[in-house]
């Protein structure tokens, strides 16, 4: 028989405290097949607090994975919960598919008044689905509408969800392999990645080459290639491994868009909203794109996505893209808290000082062990990429990527109570995506905690 749970004391009917094990073992009765989380992190949270969440055993983890980037300001952050405190509390309609009301309409300017100011005056919002798979889909329905073409360039390392769309658009082929007859007439270009240049090249080199390749296909009428109806990439790639674009690849792309009339999509989902230290990841680049995709983040840890782009695109007709849930209210006011806190400058400017503060120690950690290959990241989004250390260095003196030894660190960490997910190459790459307003005392615990883990793993593979 089932194990019976009484939720208000967590024991069960006997009066037996109720393990993580327990909840685990239930989870696992009666879930799909396809979670992921649980099998890293075999607990179950039953408090939240900033930077910490604690198990039904007591037993208290620093999360710097905080909703896979969702949760900008922590758990439970205090302003954010009053906001949706105060809007169910007024008898304000919590559902209202895509009819406005006052708390929308503060939604959309404040959203509309921190982007460039080129765009301000130029743009139109879409409110999708919850996910930012639902947005990528939206901006691909969207671009084919306004231009009339079928084909699509995105980028190896992309990830832009796991919709039957999105995952066409996405550079991981271990998701699609099971998955028959995606989106047809995807181009898939290669970004700039230093560390494993796929050119084999390497720094200022392997960014030009990159940048030469995708200008000269397009511009070649022998390439094989139509004209797109969109170019889609991640100004910082996230599953793909933390890999920002450098300033000249962005300016590129946007430069040979612009003059072949090809609309570029930036997908800010995971790297947007402060996360980089930019309230947007592309203004490092000193661009204009035109359509943005933002989710997590921008709810104010309640279900949200948009897209928002050039009102030149804006050719479909009504009821061309839908969605029950596109009006959650509460994560608009939820999300106007948090778009007022991260996009003032002084806090921007602190994002940016902790993520150098914390690359700069793994640096330190990089000298000491043998099993890290390369640190990189803007703002707090940063990722370690572990290596074998017995194995064969390529052309450029990478050693291969080691998703065994990543998987090993990430378990110790839980063991010692930190909570970091991997990504990457073969899941080589433990990524940091804690909240930006994570304590600098925090960060300490959080570095200390790394150090431990990675020198003692070190230790097991470098004899």
């Amino acid at each position: 028989m089932a194990l019976e749970i009484d939720r208000k004391d967590n024991t069960d009917f006997s009066g037996k405290p109720v393990t993580n094990a327990d909840y685990i073992s239930r989870q696992e009765m009666t879930e799909s097949n396809a979670r992921s989380y649980p099998r890293k992190f075999p607990f179950s949270i039953v408090k939240a607090k900033g930077s910490w969440v604690e198990d039904v055993e007591g037993n208290k983890y620093l999360d710097f994975l905080c909703g896979a980037g969702t949760l900008a300001l922590g758990h439970n952050d205090p302003e954010v919960n009053q906001a949706m405190i105060d809007l169910i509390s007024s008898d304000a309609p919590l559902h209202t598919l895509d009819l406005t009301t006052p708390a929308k309409d503060r939604f959309v300017h404040k959203l509309i008044s921190l982007l460039p100011e080129a765009m301000q005056g130029n743009v139109k919002i879409q409110f999708c689905s919850p996910s930012g798979t639902d947005a990528t889909d939206a901006a691909i329905k969207l671009c084919k509408t306004a231009t009339g073409r079928s084909s699509v360039i995105a980028f190896s390392g992309g990830y832009h969800g796991m919709g039957h769309g999105a995952l066409s658009l996405t550079g991981n082929i271990g998701a699609k392999e099971k998955v028959h007859a995606l989106m047809p007439e995807v181009h898939f270009f290669p970004y700039p990645y230093s560390y494993r240049c796929p050119f084999g090249l390497g720094g200022e080199a392997g960014v030009k080459a990159c940048c030469a390749f995708f200008e000269r296909v397009l511009k070649d009428p022998e390439s094989g290639i139509t004209k797109p109806a969109a170019v889609i990439l991640e100004p910082i790639q996230g599953e793909g491994g933390v890999i920002p674009a450098p300033v000249e690849f962005l300016q590129t792309i946007r430069r040979v868009t612009e003059e072949l009339d090809i609309p570029m999509i930036v997908d800010e989902i995971q790297c947007g909203v402060g996360r980089s230290g930019k309230f947007y990841a592309f203004e490092y680049a000193d661009i204009i794109p035109d359509v943005i995709l933002s989710s997590k983040a921008i709810g104010g840890t309640q279900p949200m996505s948009v897209v928002i782009y050039n009102k030149k695109l804006d050719k479909w007709q009504p009821g061309a893209h839908a969605g029950t849930f596109r009006g959650n209210q509460l994560a608009m006011a939820a999300g106007c808290v948090v778009m007022d806190r991260v996009a003032k400058e002084e806090f921007l400017a602190d994002v940016r000082r902790k993520g150098d503060y914390l690359r700069d120690k793994m640096y330190e950690l990089k000298e000491k062990v043998s099993i890290i290959g390369d640190i990189r990241g803007k703002g707090l989004m940063s990722g370690v990429e572990f290596v074998d250390p017995r194995g064969k260095a390529d052309a450029l003196g990478s050693l291969p990527a080691s998703g065994e030894i990543a998987a090993l660190v990430q378990k110790k960490c839980f063991e010692n109570k930190l909570v970091m997910e991997k990504g990457g190459r073969h899941g080589s790459v433990m990524r940091c995506l804690c909240a930006l307003n994570v304590s600098d005392a925090e960060l300490d615990t959080m570095i200390s905690i790394f150090e431990k883990v990675v020198i003692e793993v070190d230790s097991e593979f470098s004899k």
